[in-house]
């Protein structure tokens, strides 16, 4: 879908273009850096806008433009300038604001954040009320922070996140009796009961000695995961000594939890390209918080910044327990960027150090059967299905329907269908594998009732599905029922209009019911949306060539087939 210039971004060009011929030199770098913006790549917007900004350094519009793209890519060197040249003009926002924060969170000018609160242009009443609160005990005055946090709690909607970090505050001066029961207070909200506010409070409990509660709220939230952070943590628990609070050991590290906290609020509230701002002032306040480096690079990957992603996870070292999820979420990015060896190099890598997690042995037989390297995958998905069996007594529907699929491509019917099979018992009405079942079945010619009936039964659990639509039509073809394919298939390719199997099965239908012309026109569709440079499974392009010669009939019978009893108009 074409992009349209915002407002702000329209009322920028027109005065680009608008203004004298000597001015009109930042015009190059400023629609390169525009291009750029639309696209996301925060990289060459930032490069573009600066070099626009070096020729009107009084332009506003690209300060701030400029910062924008500075801080999406976690830069406050070359932030905090700009930032600081919009202040003096008093036109710092709410992106300058992050900076100029930022900036004096890491100097420590705790009373410079309290004394600004009045005159300056603020964040947001939530960060704006946090910043207060931890520039207080940064100050050394608890006490007050204290009541900060109370003061924010009582606004509609700001109490979970405000009694979070009244928990993290109390938790920082070893007030643990104080933290443990803000946390047990079911009326202070879900931000509590996230991942990373569980494991915060196990560390409490643990403070505490109450080793006891800590690992029945690690076994009651995480019950049947195979997860190496939380195995660590389990761990941890029967040492002699009590769990070190590790999620603020600073003041710094509390703001850079409150930037942190609304990134992952805001990350299912708004767009990425907005949410990525805070989740990066917290990585620049602590560069270790895996957490904001794991959603930062979860929002590039959102806004198809792949290479940026996957820089960002290289900074979770192999020694953190979640370095494994950072490293799928790295060979994730590569095979999303096209580099598919490169991910299952990853993916491989990991399978040696890692090995023993589902995640990881499912993840290397998707990429290797994304590659058509379908005997491998069979046993990364073997492992895979085995662990899983071993932790939770059983596999998973799509586990077996993924090694399912590997065993049919291989031409291993007997194998592929006791998976299909197995995974329907475990998920009966799946639609993606009544759909691969039934659509092998009609292939095959064989067992057509009963294909017919699960696809059938796929279509009405996922009536928008081309491909499922597709394979109904297909099944009545086979079964001799043109007439009713007919508004399947036309179904079908108007889901689906530039795929050329389902061009290609319309136009057979189309043939089979006589309306020669229209199956013509629809054969030459498909070969047109055929790209030979790679393969397509399922549609052979010189079959279609050779049906646009002499029809549907004859390519049946020159396959040893009988031909086609044409239905009447």
């Amino acid at each position: 879908m074409r992009k349209l210039l915002t407002p702000l971004a329209a009322v920028g060009l027109s005065l680009i273009l608008a203004a004298p011929l000597a001015a009109q030199s930042i015009a190059g770098p400023y629609l390169a850096a525009r291009s750029a913006a639309i696209q996301n790549d925060f990289e060459q917007a930032a490069s573009y806008y600066t070099r626009a900004l070096a020729r009107d350094p009084a332009n506003l519009f690209l300060m701030e433009s400029a910062l924008v793209a500075q801080l999406a890519m976690g830069r406050l060197e070359q932030a905090l300038p700009i930032a600081k040249t919009m202040q003096r003009a008093g036109q710092s926002g709410q992106v300058a604001q992050l900076v100029l924060t930022a900036d004096q969170v890491i100097n420590g000018d705790y009373d410079a954040l309290l004394n600004g609160q009045d005159d300056r242009q603020l964040i947001g009443p939530l960060v704006d009320g946090l910043v207060e609160a931890w520039a207080l005990i940064g100050t050394g005055d608890v006490s007050a922070a204290l009541d900060r946090f109370d003061t924010i709690a009582a606004q509609q909607g700001l109490r979970a996140f405000a009694m979070f970090h009244k928990a993290m505050a109390m938790a920082s001066v070893g007030d643990f009796e104080a933290a443990d029961a803000i946390f047990s207070s079911e009326a202070n909200g879900t931000v509590l009961q996230t991942r990373r506010g569980i494991l915060a409070r196990v560390e409490i409990l643990s403070q505490l000695e109450r080793e006891d509660e800590a690992r029945a709220l690690l076994e009651t939230t995480f019950s049947g995961a195979t997860d190496p952070e939380i195995d660590a943590v389990l761990a941890a628990l029967e040492e002699d000594e009590p769990m070190p609070f590790s999620h603020v050991n600073s003041v710094q590290d509390g703001f850079a939890e409150v930037f942190f906290t609304v990134a992952a609020a805001l990350r299912s509230e708004t767009g990425p390209e907005f949410t990525i701002l805070y989740a990066q002032t917290a990585r620049i306040l602590r560069p270790d918080h895996v957490d904001a480096i794991l959603l930062t690079a979860e929002l590039f990957e959102s806004l198809e910044q792949y290479d940026a992603s996957i820089e960002v996870l290289k900074e979770v070292p192999a020694s953190h327990p979640a370095y494994h999820a950072a490293e799928l979420g790295r060979a994730a990015a590569l095979r999303r960027s096209g580099k598919e060896d490169a991910a299952i190099e990853v993916l491989e890598q990991l399978a040696r150090s890692h090995g023993d997690l589902v995640s990881v042995q499912s993840a290397l037989g998707d990429a290797l059967r994304q590659k058509d390297r379908f005997d491998e995958a069979v046993g990364a998905y073997n492992k895979a299905i085995a662990l899983a069996e071993e932790v939770n007594g059983t596999s998973s529907w799509f586990l077996l329907y993924a090694r399912a699929i590997s065993y049919e491509r291989q031409g291993l019917w007997d194998q592929a269908e006791k998976d299909f099979r197995a995974a329907l018992e475990l998920n009966p009405g799946q639609p993606q594998v009544l759909n691969y079942l039934g659509y092998s079945l009609v292939e095959k010619r064989i067992k057509l009732d009963e294909a017919l009936e699960m696809i059938e039964r796929a279509v009405a659990a996922s009536p928008n599905s081309g491909y499922i639509i597709d394979s109904l039509g297909w099944a009545l073809y086979r079964l001799g029922r043109y007439e009713e394919a007919v508004p399947h298939m036309e179904r079908a390719v108007e889901l689906m209009a530039v795929d050329p199997i389902v061009n290609d099965h319309l136009g057979d239908v189309y043939w089979a019911v006589g309306r020669y012309r229209e199956a013509e026109f629809q054969w030459s569709r498909a070969l047109s949306f055929i790209d030979e440079s790679q393969t397509v499974e399922d549609v052979d392009p010189e079959r279609i060539r050779r049906k646009l010669e002499v029809g549907l009939d004859v390519v049946l019978e020159e396959e040893g087939g009988a031909p086609i009893e044409v239905v009447a108009d």
